[in-house]
């Protein structure tokens, strides 16, 4: 297998984010042929189509970091049932301007994780339907809502409970082999 590269967003922009340990622990398990570039989201101007004329700097920087990989791997809390105001905004400023998405046709993947037992169930939902329209292909299965964040690592950031480690090694290979198939 040829190596891919794989764009890594991060649906919470806190500093101590538990989901940025889930995705750095995912990175450390995911087969050795994906290579992960963590794309911040954090300082992107809210999307307004007024701007495009003359797009942010970091809009177009946004845009050439998803183009230069191959598969996305969205990591993602849930706010009140759906999905963050950032990572929303991120996936309205990589679809424009219309007819340029940078999502169209990489594969993807999504996993939530919260501090309570249902995983961001809502977000991984709703970050699907948007999927959706945007032409990525999702992995359907196995699906990721991790519970338990809060008591999931240890000061290194390393995963504690084996039975979860182990689904996320066999949620990335399936993974690898998702890219493989829509590449």
């Amino acid at each position: 297998m040829e190596n891919v590269k794989v764009a890594v967003l991060v649906g919470s922009l806190r500093e101590g984010s538990l989901n940025r340990k889930l995705a750095k622990a995912l990175e450390r398990v995911a087969p050795e042929n994906l290579a992960f570039s963590f794309v911040e989201i954090g300082d992107l101007p809210f999307y307004n189509s007024d701007l495009e004329d003359e797009a942010p700097a970091a809009w177009k920087d946004f845009r050439s970091s998803i183009t230069a990989c191959d598969a996305v791997l969205f990591v993602t809390p849930e706010y009140n049932r759906s999905l963050p105001a950032s990572l929303k905004n991120a996936l309205d400023v990589g679809s424009r301007p219309m007819g340029s998405s940078v999502w169209n046709g990489k594969p993807g993947a999504v996993v939530t994780g919260s501090p309570g037992a249902i995983g961001g169930f809502g977000a991984n939902h709703h970050l699907r339907q948007s999927l959706v329209f945007l032409n990525v292909p999702a992995m359907a299965q196995p699906e990721a809502y991790i519970g338990g964040l809060g008591n999931l690592f240890d000061d290194s950031g390393n995963v504690t409970n084996e039975n979860t480690k182990t689904f996320l090694e066999t949620f990335m290979k399936a993974f690898a082999a998702w890219i493989d198939k829509h590449r």
